[in-house]
């Protein structure tokens, strides 16, 4: 990533270029993503195929402002944090639902971070931890998200806790972004991936997340939750732009995700 490059992705997510590569910088970083850059799925709805290679990807996420899923945002940051001067690892993790069995490899990509202590940085699961998760301490450790801690399992990998519930399973493995290639197209492509059976744009706010599923506006501030039902394409389009800053000419199509009681369900598991 070139120099140009990082100074438009700072700017995209209001951050100043830290003055080195420490734990200090590399949390308000990962804060400042969060509130920038929404988790979002529209390029699978819209049409759009998702290409994980770095001038792709930050074209997307920095040249037309968009957002998101994982293998997007915590590809292209790790790609900015490296720029930085941060030592980056790539890892692969897979999902635990939410009867606690464990998805497939390489369901998620996280990054870690080493700088005076080894950090798990994740910008692309949704609600989940406004700051890295310690990787070289059980914890527990209060986050404005929950309280977040790691275990380690039988075989080495460690699992993501949050207020108790593991989240995901993260194999220590150094990997490469086309290490995640394959799942990606699947979550882009198969009838029983969640992403395409649902339709999901969510940002971190101050204090709390807003989230349009379908046509439902979900906003949670403070652990009070509103919702607003958006009747007309006008209204979807409004709210893309100016909530999300994503410019749509039309909205995607609508998905099964409308009927269900629960707008943020999708965002449980999400790459």
């Amino acid at each position: 990533m070139d120099d140009e490059t990082v100074d438009r992705y700072l700017a995209r997510i209001a951050a100043p270029r830290p003055p080195g590569p420490t734990s200090a910088a590399l949390h308000d970083l990962q804060a400042a993503h969060l509130l920038a850059v929404p988790f979002e799925n529209l390029s699978i709805h819209l049409g759009e195929t998702i290409v994980l290679d770095e001038k792709s990807i930050c074209e997307k996420l920095v040249g037309r402002h968009r957002g998101g899923f994982c293998y997007e945002l915590n590809g292209a940051f790790g790609c900015l944090l490296e720029a930085l001067g941060f030592d980056v690892t790539f890892l692969a993790a897979r999902v635990v639902t939410a009867v606690g069995e464990v998805g497939p490899p390489f369901d998620h990509l996280v990054v870690r971070v080493d700088t005076d202590r080894s950090w798990l940085v994740d910008v692309g699961f949704g609600d989940h931890s406004t700051y890295p998760v310690a990787l070289d301490d059980a914890g527990p450790h209060d986050d404005p998200g929950g309280t977040f801690g790691v275990v380690e399992t039988p075989d080495g990998d460690i699992d993501v806790i949050r207020d108790g519930v593991a989240q995901y399973r993260v194999e220590l493995r150094p990997r490469q972004w086309v290490d995640f290639v394959p799942m990606c197209w699947w979550h882009q492509t198969s009838p029983s991936s969640h992403f395409t059976q649902s339709l999901v744009c969510s940002l971190a706010i101050p204090g709390g997340r807003v989230t349009l599923s379908d046509r439902r506006l979900i906003t949670t501030v403070a652990g009070v939750r509103s919702e607003k039902l958006l009747t007309s394409d006008d209204e979807v389009v409004a709210a893309y732009r100016d909530i999300f800053g994503i410019v749509v000419a039309h909205p995607p199509p609508l998905t099964a995700a409308r009927s269900r009681p629960d707008g943020e369900s999708e965002l449980a598991g999400s790459a």
